[in-house]
């Protein structure tokens, strides 16, 4: 390799979900000497700072271009396509204004209209999926193939994916709304399922996964979806590598060493923590239901506790209950806001993890080593959940959207059980943990983060006259 490698744009979707994991791998291409210029909107400009402070101006640029205006999007659709409409012309100007632009757009799943511009600069583009392969596959399948969801759907309608590993089943609720609600050919529609068959046409395609864990969705992928075998798992990338954890994607609440320090005053594997990530808001019932369970079952616990935004606001978001915080003072420590996640789940008092299974917190729960308790919402955390509870054996399902909820008692007993050092999810976790960590360290994932480097290193630079 030369002395410094090749340049490339990273394009994140600007939600702390996708722009965090995507830091976080950026920092490892750093590390292995690529130039790298990250788009970036004001709004997570703050989210730059570790990595400004840990390499030099030479190899690290940033580009700011606006965020969206403030009133918020109808529906995803409606937001991908003003960020395309913000961000495509300035975007195309500056690659056109530079006399040795990147050799390649690295841009998160999401934004796979990048891959027309992509190709209109005549340059590659690799997709990032901040989402498991899994995942990955289902979505796939779902934009390619017409599902015929009942209308309204029934409750008990299950929806078959013979074309995926394992032939998953799903009741129709769990299938992403836009593919549920929305009407063939309705514009929205067509245009998210466009977005996601542009991501077929791409260079390549990386994950923030590893191959113990999804071995079997990496190989479909390669085989049956791809035209190619230039699919990486380089994960988990979790901020690792040189990276301070405790003020990974924001400033907790709370002082670090306060939490800390009342974490150092538990037993080994005494403690749960509870977070259902740093989107979704519980509802009246299900703040009710995991604040009764925590009482009842006098476990030590951290709980953070997501406060909602405006526009979150509603008569049914949950409050934590009056006189709650006294009633469980000495056993619990909430935290209300962003929560250093990755130090919590690491200390040695933390043995299991309440969580809504977003991609990010089952990566991290997993390579803590944690006995997981599944709550999924939305999104892709129904099939994280599967992976976790059915495949991998170290969840222990306890909760399901609104669909679901536990009585307070049931929750009390499982979280009381998820501490005992014997159940075989914890031998199990432990096992992945071990597993997942020398994959980074020397394993498959850093193996496969090299031949990304070289494979991109190689990459001629285009004369803008070839259409990839």
């Amino acid at each position: 390799m030369s002395a410094a490698g090749q340049h490339i744009l990273v394009y994140p979707f600007p939600t702390s979900g996708h722009f965090i994991p995507f830091l976080d791998l950026t920092h490892r291409l750093l590390n292995r000497r690529l130039t790298v210029t990250v788009l970036v909107t004001p709004n997570n400009l703050r989210l730059l700072d570790p990595l400004l402070t840990r390499h030099a101006s030479s190899s690290l640029h940033h580009l700011l271009l606006p965020d969206m205006d403030p009133l918020p999007a109808p529906n995803l659709p409606a937001r991908l396509r003003r960020l395309r409409d913000l961000h495509y012309p300035p975007l195309l100007q500056w690659f056109q204004s530079l006399t040795s632009p990147p050799v390649a757009i690295f841009s998160d799943f999401f934004l796979g209209w990048t891959q027309s511009l992509a190709s209109e600069l005549g340059l590659r583009r690799i997709v990032f999926s901040p989402s498991s392969s899994f995942s990955y596959s289902l979505n796939m399948s779902l934009c390619r193939e017409s599902l015929r969801i009942d209308d309204p759907p029934a409750e008990n309608q299950t929806l078959s994916f013979p074309d995926i590993p394992n032939s998953p089943k799903y009741p129709a609720y769990q299938i992403n709304s836009i593919y549920r609600t929305y009407k063939d050919g309705d514009p929205d529609k067509e245009f998210y399922r466009r977005n996601w068959l542009q991501n077929l046409e791409s260079w390549g395609v990386v994950f923030n996964t590893f191959s113990d864990l999804e071995a079997i969705y990496i190989d479909h992928l390669k085989k049956e979806i791809m035209s190619h075998d230039r699919v990486w798992a380089v994960g988990p990338v979790l901020g690792d590598d040189g990276l301070d954890t405790t003020n990974r994607g924001g400033s907790s609440s709370v002082p670090f060493q306060e939490l800390v320090a009342w974490l150092d005053s538990r037993d080994d594997n005494s403690v749960v923590y509870v977070s259902f990530g740093s989107h979704y808001v519980l509802t009246r019932k299900q703040m009710d239901v995991v604040a009764s369970g925590l009482e009842e079952s006098g476990v030590n616990f951290v709980w953070s506790v997501r406060e909602p935004k405006a526009s979150q606001v509603s008569s049914d978001h949950g409050v934590i209950p009056d006189g709650f915080e006294d009633r469980v003072a000495g056993k619990g420590f909430l935290i209300k806001g962003w929560a250093p996640q990755v130090a919590v789940l690491r200390h040695r008092a933390v043995g299991a993890f309440v969580t809504h299974c977003g991609w990010n917190s089952t990566l991290e729960g997993i390579a803590a080593g944690m006995v997981m308790l599944t709550w999924p919402m939305g999104a892709d955390q129904f099939t994280n959940t599967q992976l976790l509870v059915d495949e991998c054996g170290v969840g222990i399902r306890v909760g399901e959207s609104t669909q679901n909820i536990p009585e307070s008692s049931t929750l009390a007993r499982i979280l009381v059980e998820s501490l005992d050092g014997c159940r075989a999810e914890r031998s199990r976790a432990k096992m992945l943990s071990e597993k997942a960590l020398n994959a980074v360290n020397g394993g498959t994932s850093d193996n496969d983060l090299g031949s990304l480097v070289k494979a991109i290193n190689e990459i001629k630079p285009s004369t803008g006259s070839n259409k990839i």
